[in-house]
């Protein structure tokens, strides 16, 4: 297979790239960013006039300096550019273990000299131990900062060259014996957004692992990694449980689960498989008693409190779910680790192999931006990320079983509304009692509503609330936004361009809009008296006292939720007046798109396909031709999904990417059902050029050189 283009971009003042990156060294918290290459090139005809350029890269072997000198060695001839020859590079590659950048200068012809720079710039000498480090964080950051196909990753940092890091079984058992090696250190390189401690089985390393094992197919690999390791702590057993799960050894899984709770009764990372292997199999009553333990031994922990909602919404114990999503312990999403490089000069060099040059992949966005409604431009719910996509995610969910009318009932059952609040305020009430429970007990507990702690005073809660308000209330309320849309209601009338077909009022659109709750932070400003007056008997406060307090970022979802909603309603009503007239529906091709995500959040699957056609009938979009691999992996065309995935890969390698772990599981799962013959065969018969098949044909032999089931047949 040809290596992807070289990208380039060129400095101002040579060494300027290499120089920001050590002064970014300092600020790097977890696996660093992709690694810098910094070529100087001079004339072929005068030595005198040199220039300066650089490009990331990931997936490349960095066990040796000879091994990141060889891949700069690669570089010495450009057939784009014969006019300068490559006269010294320099490889940048960072060891997430011990916070230092690996660095090997070559000069052409000449030397090769190797160094390592730490935090503070001062020099130190590479040594074995070092190198496995900086291996290791190679390979995750390959898998780290790959695509997932939809092309954002891509979009976000220019000019990187993504490969393949494990393409062998012979690379396999290098990767897995430094894993091991290393395993003990993982915690150092920190977790997922979601995960507030990073711990022996939740950290960036195990993540890499099981990310590999799962994209590959090679579970007797990591069986073998994780039975080797469960020998030296038993904490590992969560972490060969999931692989045998995934394995379809399920009863083995659960005998090692059972053997090794009785060893480790708390640990919430076993707990949590266990209550996700009961959901699976329809069995939510042994889950839910799974998930609560896991709760009561990790409460400060997201994925725990998440895993009870979903099985409260997979139960149908609807207020339960939001009294649990309530009590969520939030947290500011942090991006990876980016290049923090100076400003690229004009040139910026994005070449394009002759073999990827194909109109079905052209994504030329020029003019898109301008045509975007303001609207649809400012649906926050598409920036999520971290534990608030996911809590907005759950909310969905319970929105596309029970609906949003039933849903604002329910949450105004169980949490204390705007105005009845300041009806209760202003109109006195009852002495409270001091013995009512909180949301988060109630919710373990499983009891009721109506015996749910809903008084802003109780003392008890006084304190958790502080806890929680003052731990993030500030970083919740910028994450999860105001939530009131568009300041100007003319923006809001229609998500047409420049035209305004329905009234979009909720009355006309039938789309309630959601009350305010009461958030902690306004029962306790100001009311220091209020819990001192109160007149006995007052009969509405016995309802009352019964409600939760709503968190502010929960309170901003439903609002951003309901503006989803509004948006996709009269988007729906507009589109059928239009069929009804017998009339063409404008739209560029970016508000096809944002329309399909759009549908997508709000699990209308037959809306998105038909909003990412047209988005495709305009301009090619991997985004829009991602969500279409999704629908077609629901329905299982599987003529369908190889259809998508070619034109995703050309795509990618397009973009000098060769390597998508995502879509490397679906041609691997696509062999797993249908056989390597039928594949191959499926994807030569497309009539698409013979490149683009050839990169597909790329991903099959993967499989096939790892031994998939289904790469022989």
């Amino acid at each position: 297979m040809v290596s992807p283009a070289v990208p380039e971009i060129l400095e101002e003042n040579i060494q300027s790239g290499v120089d920001a990156r050590t002064d970014a060294l300092q600020f790097l918290r977890e696996l660093g960013p992709p690694d810098l290459v910094h070529l100087i090139k001079q004339s072929v005809k005068s030595s005198a006039k040199q220039t300066g350029s650089y490009h990331h890269v990931t997936g490349v072997d960095a066990s040796s300096s000879a091994s990141l000198a060889a891949y700069v060695n690669t570089l010495t001839y450009s057939p784009n550019d014969k006019s300068q020859k490559v006269v010294s590079g320099v490889y940048c590659c960072y060891n997430a273990f011990s916070r230092i950048d690996m660095r090997v200068q070559v000069t052409i012809p000449g030397s090769v000299e190797s160094y390592c720079l730490d935090e503070r710039g001062d020099r130190r000498t590479a040594n074995d131990q070092l190198w496995l480090e900086t291996y290791l964080s190679a390979v995750l950051r390959a898998y780290s900062y790959a695509d997932d196909g939809g092309g954002d990753t891509i979009k976000k940092i220019i000019a990187v060259r993504r490969f393949n890091p494990i393409t062998t079984t012979e690379s396999e058992h290098k990767f897995l014996d430094a894993a091991e090696q290393l395993f003990f250190k993982g915690w150092q390189l920190g977790s997922e957004p979601e995960i507030q401690v990073p711990s022996l089985v939740s950290n960036l390393l195990t993540k890499g692992i099981l990310d590999y094992i799962r994209t590959t197919g090679r579970y007797a690999s990591g069986i073998n990694l994780f039975e080797k390791l469960r020998t030296r702590d038993v904490e590992v057993s969560s972490l060969l449980v999931r692989v045998l799960i995934a394995a379809d050894e399920e009863v083995r899984a659960i005998s090692l689960a059972h053997e090794a709770i009785q060893e480790l009764p708390m640990d919430y990372s076993l707990l949590d498989v266990e209550a996700t292997f009961c959901k699976s199999k329809g069995r939510g009553d042994l889950a839910l008693e799974c998930a609560k333990r896991s709760v009561t031994a990790a409460p400060s922990e997201f994925g725990t409190w998440a895993r009870l909602a979903e099985i409260y919404v997979h139960l149908e114990q609807w207020e339960l779910a939001l009294l649990t999503l309530n009590s969520c312990p939030m947290f500011t999403y942090q991006d990876k680790d980016a290049p923090r490089m100076p400003e690229p000069s004009s040139r910026v060099v994005l070449p394009v192999l002759q073999d990827t040059l194909c109109d079905e992949i052209n994504d030329d966005t020029t003019g898109d931006a301008e045509s975007v409604h303001p609207t649809l431009r400012k649906l926050q719910a598409a920036g999520y990320r971290g534990t608030f996509l996911k809590a907005y995610n759950l909310l969905t969910e319970i929105t596309a079983k029970i609906g949003w009318d039933q849903l604002l009932k329910i949450r105004s059952n169980v949490f204390v509304m705007e105005e009845e609040y300041r009806n209760e305020k202003h109109g006195g009430t009852s002495q409270r009692g001091h013995g009512s429970r909180n949301a988060s007990t109630t919710a373990i507990r499983g009891g009721s509503s109506s015996n749910v702690n809903g008084v802003a005073h109780d003392e008890n809660s006084d304190e958790k609330d502080d806890e929680e308000s003052d731990g993030g209330d500030g970083a919740r309320e910028q994450e999860a936004g105001s939530g009131e849309g568009s300041d100007d209601e003319r923006d809001r009338s229609s998500v047409v361009t420049g035209t305004t077909a329905v009234d979009p009022h909720p009355a006309e659109t039938g789309i309630e809009k959601p009350e305010h709750t009461v958030t902690s932070e306004v029962a306790k400003s100001g009311n220091e008296d209020y819990g001192k007056q109160h007149v006995a008997g007052n009969s509405n406060y016995a309802q009352f006292r019964n409600k939760r307090l709503c968190e502010r970022w929960l309170d901003n979802l439903f609002m951003v939720h309901y503006e989803d909603l509004r948006v996709y309603t009269i988007w729906q009503t507009e589109l059928a007046q239009y069929r009804q007239q017998n009339r063409q529906y404008h739209k560029s091709a970016e508000e096809w798109e944002i329309l399909g995500e759009l549908a997508l959040r709000l699990h209308h699957d037959d809306e998105a396909f038909e909003a990412f056609e047209c988005c495709l009938d305009h301009r090619f979009s991997p985004k829009a031709m991602k969500g279409i691999l999704k629908l077609h992996e629901r329905e299982g065309n599987t003529k369908g999904m190889l259809d998508t995935l070619i034109r995703l890969i050309g795509w990618q390698y397009r973009w000098y990417s060769e390597f998508s772990p995502s879509l490397l599981y679906t041609i691997r799962n696509l062999i797993e059902d249908e056989g390597a013959v039928k594949i191959r065969s499926t994807i030569q018969a497309m009539t698409l050029p013979q490149p683009l098949l050839d990169l597909a044909h790329h991903y099959a032999a993967l499989c096939a050189a790892f031994r998939s089931t289904g790469s022989d047949i």
